[in-house]
């Protein structure tokens, strides 16, 4: 009987690589998302050894994706969104502006077509939530006013995403 085995082979093969690599990563006082990264692109089709299916890959990423956003979502709230709603809404729209302007500009400059420079500008406006997350959690943060803007910055360009 055969058995298909990509699944198992992706889990434990990455996880056990994130594991060594994010340890590593720790010891050199790095994030240990630095060395989830690097187990990433030892599984990845650039690298020589072991590699990943990529259509089962991808879909692996996008519940990871959405683990994370449930992971954001319980630790920021629509009240303290709400507290601070006077600068991270107006400030994140802002962003997402002129990020999404200067890229399309740039795009301009490189011949790029119109809706790709939209699109290379508002891709340019997004900033990783789950990392400065992390980073705010472990330098106890996410409590202050500051780390709550921040926080709130990132969930509005989410949203807008």
């Amino acid at each position: 009987m055969h058995h298909d085995t990509d699944l198992i082979n992706i889990v434990a093969v990455g996880l056990g690589l994130a594991f060594i690599f994010g340890a590593l990563a720790n010891k050199l006082r790095l994030s240990p998302l630095v060395g989830y990264l690097i187990a990433g692109i030892c599984v990845g089709p650039f690298t020589p050894g072991f590699v990943a299916d990529q259509a089962l890959a991808n879909q692996l990423a996008e519940i990871g994706v959405m683990l994370l956003m449930f992971g954001v979502g319980l630790h920021f709230s629509l009240k303290d969104l709400m507290e601070v709603k006077a600068i991270a809404i107006p400030g994140a729209i802002g962003q997402i502006l002129v990020a999404t302007l200067l890229g399309w500009g740039l795009a301009a400059l490189m011949g790029w077509p119109v809706i790709y420079g939209v699109v290379f500008g508002f891709s340019l406006a997004t900033a990783s939530t789950v990392v400065l997350l992390r980073a705010m959690e472990e330098r106890r943060l996410l409590e202050t006013t500051r780390g709550k803007i921040a926080i709130g910055w990132l969930i509005v360009e989410d949203l807008a995403c």
